[in-house]
């Protein structure tokens, strides 16, 4: 059997940690829906990912939880704990592996946002210094935090998680604020 196909993101995962040699169990398939999927087996794996996905189940959780509980890393791809959707706010990876968290006492290692070292990864990738970059998105706790520490300006949209009163709960700020992504364009970043 195997784990449940994570999103076609998590294909940017796999090459990350490819890059490094990770000896994790992976196999690639891919899914005539939506691309590329990764399914981690579940026989001794050395890592459970989670990412994020409509296919969770109590049987998924729990085979995840007794993986870990064996040995497997857990690794998550982003913190987030929601996410917006078109009728609002849908679970995202955080919340998604606070059960395996809390029923093994272990904690994951979030390889995604706010990661510095996704972010530096990134800008190596695409051979682009901070100084050129910007990190655009609707999470304070996430995606401004993810810049900050990565030396990259950033742009906080109110058309997500954040509200503007929101801001004032964390102790940094991003570089800019603005309604949402249409007025990117507009302003000169």
């Amino acid at each position: 059997g195997t784990f449940p196909s994570l999103p076609a993101s998590s294909s940017t995962l796999y090459s990350f940690f490819q890059s490094f040699n990770f000896p994790f169990v992976l196999g690639v398939t891919t899914s005539a829906q939506s691309g590329h999927y990764i399914l981690v087996y579940d026989v001794d794996p050395d890592y459970v990912i989670v990412g994020e996905g409509k296919a969770y189940s109590l049987d998924t959780l729990t085979k995840a939880t007794n993986l870990v509980l064996k040995g497997a890393k857990l690794i998550g791809t982003n913190s987030d704990v929601s996410g917006p959707i078109e009728n609002g706010i849908a679970p995202a990876c955080g919340s998604l592996v606070a059960p395996i968290e809390m029923t093994t006492g272990t904690h994951a290692y979030f390889c995604g946002k706010p990661n510095p070292l996704m972010m530096r990864t990134g800008l190596k990738l695409l051979k682009c210094h901070s100084a050129e970059a910007v990190m655009i998105g609707d999470r304070m706790d996430t995606d401004i935090i993810a810049g900050i520490e990565s030396n990259v300006d950033t742009v906080l949209v109110l058309s997500g998680v954040t509200s503007r009163e929101e801001i004032d709960k964390f102790p940094y700020r991003p570089k800019y604020i603005l309604n949402g992504v249409g007025e990117i364009l507009k302003e000169e970043l």
